[in-house]
């Protein structure tokens, strides 16, 4: 960067850094809606660009509508739902916690709504919501998780984040061993209900599911947006952002809550989908730098595209439609080891 030298200096720096910004917003903006226009060409249904066309002028038979509003435009808005919680919640928790592994699913998160979702298919428990009694059982255990680890890992002193890892790393292995207890008990029906649902998949989302999700994730993001200038003094130093006016325990624990109720939203309706808040953030941090005011809107808008993109690569790249959860385990385990091999010192110190 050039010696600012005045405050003109200053002042055009600022409008350049600006001008980049909004650059690579409308850059990933645009790749969000090619990749959603993109993506409605693909599955069984065969669909050409004049049918998706007219269908949106009203115009195409009942199949092509059927196909296209009640299939696949439910399901990649959905897609969008789901990468914007995981991702912006993954991005909250690193800044938080100043830990480059700190993710939904490595904090056990999702192990907790997978056994809430294993009770309410195995037993019926939470059966008074009716329908949906498997997504709000999840959405329950997700909640709980998240609180319980972070209290494990609370003291005195504060929240280490060595012991938030660890305390995830435990209660996450805890319900993984609950959930496997129940796949053993059960009957074979039962088991292949909940061993589907652990794989993470989009194949059952609706408009049902995307308004199910709605609520808790816009108020989970919204809350996390209003809390961006916190979170970039909370990232700089907890010590310099006490010294200048942040309640860095309230906030904290008030994005635990944002973060609970937009992953919670998001598993409710296509079960454990890992990985997506580790890779998603890591890659706009190395494009985009560590501003929290940028980097907030473009997890947003680059985690639906992410989920738009592996979902669309699950329904067309194999003989049949892969469970998405299997894709992004696939592509966050070697991510994971890359910034566990390359990041030591921000992990442990």
């Amino acid at each position: 960067m050039d010696e600012l030298k005045t405050f003109e200096d200053l002042k055009n720096h600022h409008k350049k850094v600006s001008r980049k910004s909004w650059l690579i917003i409308l850059l990933t903006t645009v790749c969000l809606s090619t990749t959603f226009f993109l993506a409605l060409f693909v599955g069984n249904y065969h669909l050409t660009i004049s049918e998706v066309l007219r269908a949106f002028v009203g115009d195409a038979n009942d199949n092509t509508n059927y196909a296209l509003f009640e299939v696949r435009v439910p399901r990649l808005l959905c897609c969008i739902l789901i990468g914007a919680a995981l991702s912006t919640s993954g991005l909250v928790m690193q800044s938080l916690f100043k830990n480059p592994m700190a993710s939904p699913s490595v904090l056990g998160i999702s192990s907790g709504a997978a056994f809430g979702a294993s009770l309410a298919i195995s037993f019926g428990v939470g059966g008074f919501l009716g329908k949906y009694a498997v997504p709000g059982m999840a959405f329950v255990f997700c909640f709980v998780t998240m609180i319980v680890v972070y209290f494990l890992a609370r003291t005195k002193y504060g929240v280490a984040t060595t012991t938030l890892l660890l305390s995830g790393v435990a209660i996450g292995a805890f319900f993984n061993g609950l959930v496997s207890l129940l796949q053993y008990i059960v009957d074979e029906n039962v088991l292949s209900n909940i061993v589907y649902w652990t794989m993470g998949s989009l194949n059952n989302c609706g408009w049902n599911s995307f308004q199910l999700a709605l609520i808790p994730i816009a108020i989970g993001i919204a809350i996390m947006v209003y809390y961006v200038k916190e979170l970039n003094l909370i990232s700089a130093g907890e010590e310099q952002a006490a010294n200048m006016g942040v309640n860095v325990r309230r906030v904290r624990f008030t994005l635990i809550i944002a973060t609970s109720l937009a992953v919670g939203g998001s598993v409710a309706i296509s079960g454990v989908i890992g990985f997506v808040g580790l890779i998603v953030p890591h890659i706009f941090r190395m494009i985009a730098g560590p501003n929290h005011r940028l980097l907030m809107p473009l997890c947003i808008v680059g985690g639906g595209t992410f989920m738009i993109i592996v979902d669309t690569i699950a329904k067309a790249g194999f003989s049949t439609i892969l469970p998405v959860g299997i894709l992004t385990s696939l592509l966050g385990a070697p991510f994971f080891i890359y910034i566990m091999k390359t990041r030591k010192r921000e992990i442990w110190e």
